[in-house]
Formats: structure tokens, C-alpha cells, sequence
């Protein structure tokens, strides 16, 4: 059974255990990166037509009215066809209790009936928030599996975790 992960990331700016870091790489493209490892999966990054502005506390904003709108915001590439995949692993940073709205942008795009559908969220203490709702909400159909919640300050050091999660995900 082949493995897909989609992802969004932040890179630059990030808040990170109680102050603005500039990341290099972020925390969910991290993850995603370990999750490949550990169980040989294709990769999909979730990439918005109209970034989002380089200034966390800016994007953070931006993001929130996104939601109040229930936005989903324009793609630069969307995912069209999953059906080669058995096991689908959705990896994000918890923004306002849930994705950031680009992602349900991609995942109500998809017809994960049948899928099985694993997901993780970075955080800086609010763990999984309302993410297991909105993904449900946003994957009808799917066997919606295994959940890891992780630490954005963590994320560097958390690979071991990761991996041991991705490979029980995948049985």
C-alpha cells in the first residue's frame, strides 16, 4: 500500500517556545520529512497563489480572518488524484485550533474514501485543537487513524517519535 503525505509549512518566522524564531525549515516540513523516512512515502507541499506575509504576528492575523471567512484560499498546485494511495498522512501546524484554511483548500479537493487517514499537528501548546473535527468534516468517507500532536520547539528533536508513530500508523 503505497503512502502520500501532504503538508503545509512555515518557513522564516515562527513562533517557538515563547518567541519569534526565523526557521530555515519549518516545523511540519520537519515532520514530514521524518514520516517520509520511516515509511517511504510520496510528498505533497500545500503552497498558497498569495503567500502569506512574512511577519508571524502579520500571518497569524491574516490567517485568522481566513477562518472567520471559512476561506480556502487559491492554490499554486492541487493534488487531483490519490488513488494509488492506501495511506494518506496530513501534517500542519495548528493556526487559530485547526489547519491553516489552505489545506482543507487541498483536502476537500480529494476523494479519500476508503484512504486511510493519519494526522499530525505542530503546536506551541495547543495541541491537536479542533483538528480532529475539521478533518472529519473535511474527509468524508476516510478511515480517519492515528493522531500525533508535537511541539513546534520539539519538532527538531522529536525524528525517533515520529518515525516509531508513522510505522505503527501504517501497521
Amino acid at each position: 500500500m503505497k503512502n502520500l503525505i501532504i503538508y503545509y509549512s512555515r518557513r522564516g518566522q515562527n513562533y517557538v517556545s515563547g518567541s519569534i524564531k526565523n526557521l530555515a525549515k519549518g516545523n511540519a516540513e520537519l515532520i514530514t520529512e521524518f514520516i517520509q523516512n520511516a515509511v517511504d512515502a510520496d510528498v505533497f507541499e500545500v503552497d498558497t497563489v498569495k503567500p502569506y506575509n512574512k511577519d508571524y504576528m502579520v500571518c497569524i492575523e491574516e490567517a485568522r480572518a481566513e477562518l472567520r471567512a471559512k476561506a480556502r484560499p487559491e492554490l499554486k498546485h492541487k493534488l487531483d488524484d490519490i488513488s494509488a494511495y492506501g495511506n494518506i498522512f496530513i501534517v500542519g501546524p495548528n493556526w487559530w485550533g485547526i489547519y491553516p484554511m489552505a489545506m482543507y483548500t487541498q483536502l476537500e479537493a480529494l476523494d479519500v474514501t476508503g484512504k486511510n487517514v493519519h494526522y499530525v499537528v505542530t503546536h506551541e501548546g495547543s495541541g491537536l485543537g479542533g483538528v480532529s473535527k475539521t478533518l472529519s468534516a473535511s474527509c468524508k468517507g476516510a478511515k480517519i487513524g492515528k493522531s500525533l500532536a508535537v511541539h513546534g520547539g520539539s519538532a527538531p528533536s522529536s525524528k525517533a517519535e515520529v518515525e516509531n508513530w508513522a510505522k505503527k500508523a501504517v501497521g
